[in-house]
């Protein structure tokens, strides 16, 4: 994310987590079509802009929004290991976030929290409540960027079959 890149406060704040390796392997993984690399940017920067503008904590919020979906993807397919990935997800992120760059309680439970109302866990800081409903606006935007992409795709292929169909 450009703005993000050029943001010095924000730099400055998550270096450590953007350089580090394991973290770096989220460029890997897809989300919602994408990577969880660039998911995880924008969540993070937009909720640290957010946060900044409300006056709270948003140097938590940028971490815990950068870690929010700090896992590994299971490779197992079907629905049932889907659904199992999603509700365990958060739980998995702060256990890795814990090991490498430590959490603060208000950054576990920003990460926790971030799924609900998907998740168990209802969100009791703002802190919380601003990556929830970023990462759910995020999400729906990248879901539908990859839709009309695909979309976009199959009517280009749909043209060239009655192209090829008239002549």
């Amino acid at each position: 994310m450009k703005m993000a890149e050029k943001d010095i406060d924000f730099r400055l704040i998550s270096e450590d987590i953007i350089i580090n390796e394991s973290f770096n392997k989220l460029k890997k993984m897809t989300h919602h079509g994408l990577n969880r690399y660039d998911h995880s940017m924008k969540v993070a920067y937009l909720s640290y802009k957010v946060a900044k503008f409300l006056k709270l904590d948003y140097i938590k919020v940028a971490r815990a929004g950068l870690l929010h979906d700090f896992f590994e993807t299971s490779n197992k397919p079907g629905l049932k290991n889907r659904v199992k990935s999603i509700l365990v997800h958060p739980n998995i992120s702060v256990e890795n976030s814990k090991k490498l760059f430590g959490l603060s309680e208000l950054e576990e439970e920003i990460i926790k929290t971030h799924m609900f109302p998907i998740g168990k866990h209802i969100p009791k800081h703002k802190e919380s409540w601003v990556v929830n409903v970023v990462d759910k606006g995020v999400s729906l935007y990248e879901a539908s960027v990859v839709s009309v992409d695909k979309l976009n795709y199959a009517s280009v292929l749909l043209s060239l079959f009655f192209i090829n169909l008239l002549k």
